[in-house]
């Protein structure tokens, strides 16, 4: 499989991290892309190494552990999935929690979809699979840069590969070295995740909509935290999309009821 594309051009404005010598920029891109993720994964490490600890006291298998991390590769989903494993709940109805949780996947690629949509499946396939939150955070912000690079996919090809090579390696560690730890959750190591997601999060939250739904769904996580089978982050999702969808609707109507100018009202007088 080949993962090129526009062989011969050259970065316009391209990332320092590319020297004077003949690298590619598509190598450049990609290794952008690691640098730039470098922060995120040291704050993700803690949480993969706690998952790879925790997986096998929730009921999981060693191998089952690691497919989860290799095949599932969303971080929070599998914490949830976890502890409902090992509150024994329903198999439908853990299905349906991870899936609420992880709707936010849908519109991260719908906000990449436009600068993404020239792009084959050899690509689109791989990188909507590997999709984060983190790798989302810094390639929505290297594509809002305008300095003619036409090998952004590589840069967010970086980060991904960084972000899921990290995540499988944290989680063998935990297998292997977190059982040691009498209940290494209470460690509080998880912190450094929560952490790094409102670092990612302030700089991300742009407008009266995306503001409306941040503050609605945190305040409806902290009031129906004690509900069992994790319902209450399905019902904060819900409400904090839900919310924002609202305001945004009732943005766009009120912008078709803004007054004319002089000039076109005296056109259909």
């Amino acid at each position: 499989m080949r993962w090129g594309g526009h062989g011969g051009h050259r970065l316009a404005k391209g990332p320092k991290v590319l020297s004077e010598n003949d690298q590619s920029p598509q190598k450049s891109e990609f290794w952008y892309g690691v640098r730039e993720t470098l922060p995120l994964v040291v704050g993700a490490m803690p949480f993969g190494i706690i998952f790879g600890a925790l997986g096998i006291t929730s009921g999981l298998s060693p191998a089952g552990t690691l497919a989860m991390s290799a095949f599932v590769f969303a971080g929070s989903a599998q914490f949830i999935a976890t502890g409902l494993i090992a509150s024994d709940v329903s198999i439908p109805l853990i299905i349906l929690t991870t899936l609420v949780v992880n709707l936010r996947h849908m519109l991260y690629g719908a906000s990449l979809g436009p600068y993404m949509r020239h792009l084959d499946h050899r690509w689109l396939v791989p990188l909507g699979f590997w999709l984060t939150d983190e790798s989302f955070a810094v390639t929505i912000t290297r594509y809002g840069k305008p300095d003619g690079s036409a090998y952004k996919h590589w840069y967010f090809l970086g980060s991904a590969v960084f972000m899921y090579t990290n995540w499988q390696v944290c989680t063998y560690i935990g297998l292997r070295v977190g059982q040691m730890i009498p209940d290494p959750a209470g460690w509080g190591l998880d912190f450094a995740m929560v952490a790094t997601f409102l670092g990612m999060l302030v700089p991300l939250v742009r407008g009266r909509a995306m503001l409306t739904s941040v503050v609605v769904a945190g305040v409806v996580a902290l009031l129906a935290n004690s509900l069992p089978s994790r319902l209450g982050l399905i019902i904060a999702a819900i409400s904090g999309i839900g919310a924002g969808v609202i305001v945004e609707l009732r943005s766009a109507e009120r912008a078709p009821d803004q007054p004319a100018s002089p000039s076109v009202d005296a056109e259909h007088e």
